[in-house]
Parts: C-alpha cells; sequence; structure tokens
C-alpha cells in the first residue's frame, strides 16, 4: 500500500545563488546535524538542500540520540525505489535544474543512495562527490547509458577513515573504472567525515 509521507528537509545560503548543492547524509545522521558541515561555504553563493532519510530510529535502545537512514535490508527495493521518487520530488520542487550549477554529495550511506538517484532517478549534476561510501554493487548500471557521463565525478575520503583502508579505495576506484566511469580522486587529511578544506575547492565565485 502507498501512503503519503512527511519528509524533512533543512537548508542553508542563498537559494537564489547560481550554485545548488543537494548533500546526502550517512548511516544514522539527521540533516539539521549534517548540514552543518556545509556552513563553511559562502552563504551569499551557495544554497545547500540537505533532504533526510525517511527512516528514523534511536541509536541505542529505545530512547536518546535518534538518527535517520535511506534504507536497510528490509523491504530493500521498495525503500530504494520510494528514495529516489523522494529525491526525484524534491528535484521538482525546489527547481533543481533551473541552477547553472548542480553539486550532488553523497556521504557514506548516502553515497550509494546518491549514485542510485543518478543511475535510476535520472538526475544529472554539475559535479557529483561520492563521498567515503561504497558503489553500490547490485546497482543495474548501464554503461551505454553512463548516467555518470555528464557529470564531473569525485571519489572522496580521508586519509584515517576507519571504514576505507588504501586497498578498499583502491578496489572503489577500480569498480568505477571498470564501469567506464571517469573520476578523480581526493584524499584528505582526516577520518570519516566531510572536510571544510575539500569543500572549498567547490565554493568558487
Amino acid at each position: 500500500m502507498i501512503v503519503q509521507k512527511t519528509a524533512k528537509i533543512c537548508t542553508y545560503g542563498n537559494p537564489k545563488a547560481q550554485r545548488v548543492w543537494i548533500v546526502l547524509h550517512g548511516y544514522g545522521q539527521l540533516a539539521q546535524f549534517f548540514i552543518k558541515k556545509f556552513k563553511t561555504l559562502d552563504e551569499t553563493k551557495n544554497y545547500v538542500i540537505a533532504p533526510e532519510g525517511l527512516h528514523r530510529f534511536y541509536l541505542q535502545g529505545t530512547g536518546g540520540r535518534v538518527g535517520a537512514s535511506w534504507m536497510t535490508k528490509e523491504e530493500r527495493q521498495t525503500d530504494i525505489q520510494d528514495y529516489v521518487n523522494y529525491l526525484n520530488q524534491l528535484r521538482l520542487e525546489y527547481q533543481l535544474d533551473a541552477y547553472a550549477e548542480i553539486i550532488l554529495v553523497g556521504f557514506s550511506q548516502g553515497a550509494a543512495t546518491s549514485a542510485r538517484w543518478m543511475e535510476i532517478g535520472g538526475f544529472q549534476p554539475s559535479i557529483y562527490m561520492h563521498w567515503a561510501g561504497v558503489f553500490p554493487p547490485d546497482l543495474e548500471f548501464n554503461p551505454e547509458q553512463n548516467a555518470f557521463s555528464n557529470s564531473r565525478n569525485f571519489y572522496v575520503v580521508g586519509n584515517q577513515d576507519p571504514y576505507f583502508s588504501s586497498e578498499i579505495v583502491q578496489s572503489e576506484l577500480s569498480q568505477f573504472e571498470d564501469k567506464g566511469i571517469a573520476i578523480e580522486y581526493i584524499s584528505f587529511e582526516g577520518e570519516h567525515t566531510i572536510d571544510s578544506q575539500v569543500l572549498a575547492q567547490f565554493d568558487g565565485n
């Protein structure tokens, strides 16, 4: 059964800017905290949109801190289609295609989410940042209609990220190469997080 659900979307910056960022959080994060990582960007020249995953839960036990996720293994295909539909609705609601530059950032679980949005949902950013996440191995990728061919793609990960050894990073980069996806590698000094110095490289005029 299909039902309506209210989504939480946090924003920062200038809606009339030429550059828009769509930033997808990782597992167990909330949009209002995740978006703070992007507040080093010039608020007059950038508009940041942080949608929150539709599934909230207590991070420990039955109380305390709450996090959100994009999907779990339970009814995964249904949840994937639901969040693709949700993000496509956000695309229309915020008129994303009207912006001169569109930057899509998928962090951790949000990296797989963003990749699926591009491949399944047809979203076409100017710049795609696959940040500290894995390319979804079950994604039915069509090399003849490469959804990543019109964007400049980056694989970003901290050099001290506990989830990504150098071997895992090389394996992920090889997956992109094997699929014919042109991607640039950015490594920064840090762990499993969003790095402000990396963001600054894309905060141009």
